[in-house]
């Protein structure tokens, strides 16, 4: 990777983090009144190893995520903050852009956020990356199968302060059309083959004991649930369908996809050193070619099932913990569901700030396959200031 301007500045801004004071999420290296700065971020270091019945095994350490990112106001209850992903980097873009927004806090029920933001849709998308109990996240909380990832645009978020959370989205968001897959990607890192679209989605959920934050583990051992409805529409504006002519598609591996809808209903609960997450998705897509026929789809459409259970106990509390986790994903075009169980071990040395993790994955019946399975192995270490 070339150390260009934007590297060089980046450098700079964690020199200046190192002689700061740290504080929860985020390090304030500058507050007077109303205006503050402060800066942050994250480093994933990964192990991943694979073990496919047909193929090849593989090993890799690399830089998961490696993102820093900077928040600050200048005015009376407005903020912004962006955020950006080394670890992301493929192809030509060296650096990835993940939020990258303004914020509105003068209402007290809502705040109002423009940019680029996370598609309401999905609880375990919506839990941070670094606050996950197993070291990826299942079916349900992946972009790459029907969860939207960051859309571009206009995102509401707000609560009753007491027991109610909501969210909505309008904005654009890309598909990859790789037919394996339903990959939502964000507009501001775009491939030339993605297709462009427009997305609302909308969620609720209900804490019966209070809010439970979007955030895996069980460090307190008091009573928290939450149960969680959310759906969202995707529409193609039909500026870049690469892969369809005529109406036909030109590819056995690609389609252009016309639209998708979603459906969630998911649910969460703490208690005692326990916790469980559970969560369910059918997510509905069709191409813009209506016989296409391969990877998900099967004469232009398909039904993505996903289900995920996950959870933990903290052996000893707020340090070390087992956790398990077990998700199937179903489309028209599988022979089989795919099926992938979950046992790992995490070790917090400060709580999800600084945690060494361990999750071991079986794949059954890998793209609803028969009898082609996987093991994988990831180890992980994450520093969060």
């Amino acid at each position: 990777m070339r150390m260009n301007a934007v590297h060089q500045g980046i450098l700079s801004v964690l020199g200046i983090c190192i002689a700061i004071p740290a504080h929860a999420a985020g390090i304030t290296v500058y507050k007077e009144g109303e205006k503050y700065l402060k800066m942050g971020g994250r480093i994933q270091m990964q192990y991943h190893q694979s073990d496919p019945d047909n193929g090849d095994d593989t090993d890799e350490l690399f830089l998961r995520r490696f993102r820093p990112y900077i928040e600050g106001s200048i005015h009376k209850d407005w903020k912004g903050k962006f955020q950006f992903d080394f670890g992301k980097a493929e192809g030509s873009n060296e650096v990835a852009v993940k939020d990258a927004y303004m914020e509105y806090m003068g209402f007290d029920a809502a705040k109002i956020l423009l940019g680029n933001v996370k598609t309401a849709f999905s609880r375990e998308f919506l839990t941070s990356s670094k606050k996950q109990q197993l070291v990826e996240r299942t079916f349900v909380g992946d972009h790459n199968y029907g969860a939207p990832d960051r859309s571009l645009g206009l995102h509401l978020k707000g609560s009753n302060k007491e027991n109610l959370t909501w969210g909505a989205t309008f904005a654009q968001a890309n598909i990859d059309p790789d037919a394996k897959k339903l990959d939502f990607d964000t507009p501001v890192n775009r491939n030339d083959d993605f297709n462009e679209g427009w997305v609302t989605a909308a969620r609720v959920d209900f804490h019966p004991f209070g809010i439970l934050k979007m955030s895996q583990g069980d460090f307190r051992g008091d009573t928290r649930a939450t149960i969680g409805v959310a759906a969202f529409r995707w529409s193609n504006d039909d500026d870049n369908n690469t892969y369809t002519l005529g109406g036909v598609s030109t590819s056995a591996s690609k389609a252009d996809v016309d639209e998708v809808t979603g459906f969630e209903i998911s649910g969460a609960l703490r208690a005692a050193g326990a916790s469980v997450d559970a969560e369910y998705n059918k997510i509905s897509a069709d191409t813009v070619d209506g016989n296409f026929t391969g990877g998900i789809y099967e004469n232009g459409s398909t039904d993505l099932e996903n289900w995920a259970i996950e959870g933990g106990y903290m052996i000893v509390p707020a340090k070390f913990e087992l956790v398990a986790g077990y998700q199937s994903q179903d489309a028209d075009n599988y022979g089989t569901e795919w099926i992938r169980t979950s046992f790992g071990a995490n070790w917090y040395l400060h709580k999800h700030d600084i945690k060494m993790q361990a999750t071991y994955r079986q794949n059954s019946d890998v793209n609803g396959v028969k009898g082609d399975d996987e093991d994988e192995v990831f180890v992980q270490a994450q520093y969060v200031f």
